[in-house]
């Protein structure tokens, strides 16, 4: 299945630990024999409203294949960060 997940970083980051987190998710979804179809990054921008009295985000786009296995430790390990302000897992319809 094809999916892409959203994920919301705190904007105050190092590069280096931006890297570092994203790329815990790419080595999650490889892990599963998912794979990776791309990763995005947006860089800091603006949110409509404040998530834990911030008011701006490092924003990414991952989008990659994968088994629902990946996808739910994928949601897992986001819950628990730290770094993670919000993320979203959602399914992409195949045309």
């Amino acid at each position: 299945m094809k999916y892409e997940m959203l994920i919301l970083l705190k904007s105050d980051m190092s590069e280096e630990a931006i890297d570092a987190e994203l790329k815990k998710y790419t080595d999650i979804v490889e892990s599963f024999e998912g794979s990776v179809e791309s990763l995005e990054k947006w860089g800091v921008k603006k949110m409509a409203y404040p998530i834990s009295y911030k008011s701006d985000a490092f924003f990414a786009l991952m989008k990659f294949t994968a088994k629902a296995e990946a996808v739910n430790e994928l949601n897992r390990v986001a819950g628990i960060s730290q770094d993670v302000l919000r993320r979203m897992i959602t399914k992409v319809e195949e045309k």
